[in-house]
Parts: C-alpha cells; structure tokens; sequence
C-alpha cells in the first residue's frame, strides 16, 4: 500500500456522525411530540365524554321535573275546576235561599 495509514474516525467521518445524531435527535424528538401530542388528545376526549354524561344526566334531570310540572298543572287545573263547581252550587244554594226568603217576606 503506499505506506498510508488508514485509521477509522478520520476527518472526513466526523461529519457523518453529525448528521446521524442530528437526524437522532430530531427523531427522538418527533417522538416525544407525538406522545405529547396523544396524550392531550386522549385526555380531551375522556373530558368531552366526561362533560356528555353530565349533559344527559342533566336532561334526564330536566325531563322529570317536567313531567313533574305538567303533573302539577293538571292537579291544579283539577281542583280549579272542582272549586268552580263547588262555588256554582254554592251560588244556586244562595239563589234558592233568596229566593225562598223573598217568598216568605
């Protein structure tokens, strides 16, 4: 050989190891932002199931104290119209007592 001493790590080398822990460092970093970027997206999701269920609880919740109010309105609307029978009776009562103390008179 030419007396040439060939030794691995020369000059030329040294770049080459660069751009590989370049590349190294990038990737490791791609990775650390995706499981970032999964691990919010994970949590979002729990969160937006989470506030789902409060929102159907909460209708469940509205829906019977509507049919509670509806029940209630329908009571009322009952004894309304018993106690406006009962006053027309009382009227038709006071009409014939008048009326039977007009005669006596």
């Amino acid at each position: 050989m030419n007396g040439r001493l060939v030794t691995l790590g020369a000059a030329g080398e040294t770049g080459e190891w660069d751009w590989v822990g370049a590349v190294g460092a990038a990737g490791f970093f791609l990775l650390m932002i995706v499981i970032v970027w999964q691990v919010a997206a994970t949590w979002r999701a729990r969160m937006l199931a989470a506030r789902e269920e409060q929102y159907k609880a909460l209708s469940a919740k509205y829906a019977q104290l509507l049919e509670d109010n509806v029940e209630l309105h329908r009571r009322s609307l009952d004894e309304l119209r018993q106690t406006r029978e009962e006053l027309a009776q009382t009227r038709h009562a006071v009409g014939s007592m008048e009326k039977m103390m007009r005669e006596i008179e």
